[in-house]
C-alpha cells in the first residue's frame, strides 16, 4: 500500500472533534478512572518512570499533569556543544535548506514562508540555511528546552489542520510541517536568527510556552501574533524549558547559513534525546 493511500483515512476523520475530546479527557480529574489511563499508557508505549521527578503514577491528578511531567534532576545533561538537542524524540530530517526548501520526505519539500506563516522577511533569514525535524512519539518527555541561549522576539499561532506527524503522514501528506496547527517562535541568538516551531497534530489537546502559557486553544481562524521588543526582555538559557506539547508532536528548528554543522552522530529515525550536541561549530573538524 503506498504511503499516500494509507494516510486516507486521516483526510477523512473528524479531527478537530477528536482532539477537542481528547483535550476535555486529558484536563479533566477522574480520579482513578485518570490514574487507570495513565497506567495503561505506562504500559503500552512503556514510559520510563524512573526518569520523572515524581514517578508515582496515581500522583497524578489529569492525564495532561502526567504527560508534561517533569524530569528529575541530572535525568539529561547537557552536552558542551555549540547547540544540544532541545527533546527527547526521533530525527525525521535534518539538513541544508535548499534556498527556502526544506525536504520532508521523499518526493515532499515545502518553503520556510509557509512553515513561518507566511513572513516572507523573517523565512529570508534562513534561506540555504540550515533545519532539524524532530518527532517526538506518545512515550517521550513532552517538555521543549532550548538548544542554545536566546532572546524571544515574536511569536505566532498559525491555525491549520491536525494530521498527525508521524513518519507515515510525513512522507504521505505533502507539506504537513506547514500544514499543520503551529505555534511559530523566533529568537535572536549567539548563532544568529533561529526559528522554533511547535507543530501540532491530531488529539495534541494545546501547546503552550513558558512566557504565555497555553496559546491553543483557542484556536483561532486566523493567526495571532505577539512580539516581544518592548518591555523587559525574555532571555532563556541554552537547556532551559521554553514550551511543551500536550500529547506528541514535532519540533521543526531553522537556522542561519553558517551557524552550525550538525553532528555527524545524527542520522534520519535516529532516536535523540534532550542536551545531546546536536550542532557543532561549522569549522569544527
Amino acid at each position: 500500500m503506498s504511503d499516500r493511500l494509507a494516510v486516507l483515512p486521516q483526510y477523512l476523520l473528524p479531527k478537530r472533534a477528536l482532539t477537542a475530546l481528547a483535550g476535555r479527557f486529558a484536563s479533566a480529574q477522574a480520579g482513578g478512572q485518570t490514574t487507570a489511563a495513565i497506567r495503561r499508557f505506562v504500559a503500552r508505549y512503556r514510559v520510563d518512570m524512573s526518569e520523572a521527578e515524581n514517578p508515582d503514577i496515581a500522583s497524578y491528578a489529569t492525564f495532561n499533569d502526567f504527560f508534561t511531567r517533569a524530569l528529575r534532576p541530572g535525568a539529561r545533561p547537557l552536552a558542551d556543544a555549540l547547540a544540544i538537542c532541545p527533546v527527547d524524540g526521533a530525527v525525521s530530517q535534518f539538513g541544508a535548506i535548499d534556498e527556502d526548501q526544506i525536504f520532508q520526505a521523499k518526493g515532499h519539500r515545502y518553503s520556510t514562508t509557509a512553515l513561518l506563516g507566511g513572513d516572507a522577511a523573517a523565512a529570508s533569514r534562513f534561506s540555504n540555511g540550515s533545519f532539524a525535524t524532530i518527532y517526538l512519539s506518545p512515550r517521550d518527555y513532552h517538555r521543549i528546552h532550548m538548544p542554545c541561549d536566546g532572546r524571544l522576539r515574536r511569536m505566532t499561532y498559525v491555525p491549520g489542520a491536525l494530521f498527525s506527524v508521524n513518519p507515515l503522514t510525513a512522507r504521505g501528506v505533502p507539506g504537513l510541517f506547514a500544514r499543520n496547527e503551529r505555534v511559530v517562535c523566533l529568537f535572536d541568538t549567539p548563532l544568529g536568527a533561529m526559528a522554533l516551531v511547535l507543530v501540532g497534530a491530531t488529539i495534541v489537546g494545546s501547546m503552550a510556552t513558558v512566557w504565555h502559557g497555553t496559546v491553543n486553544p483557542p484556536r483561532s481562524a486566523e493567526p495571532r501574533h505577539w512580539t516581544y521588543d518592548d518591555g523587559p526582555e525574555i532571555l532563556l538559557r541554552k537547556g532551559e524549558e521554553m514550551g511543551r506539547f500536550m500529547l506528541g508532536s514535532t519540533v521543526v528548528l531553522l537556522f542561519e547559513p553558517g551557524a552550525l554543522r550538525f553532528t555527524g552522530a545524527w542520522a534520519p529515525a535516529r532516536a535523540v534525546r534532550l542536551g545531546e550536541a546536536m550542532g557543532l561549530p561549522p569549522s569544527a573538524p
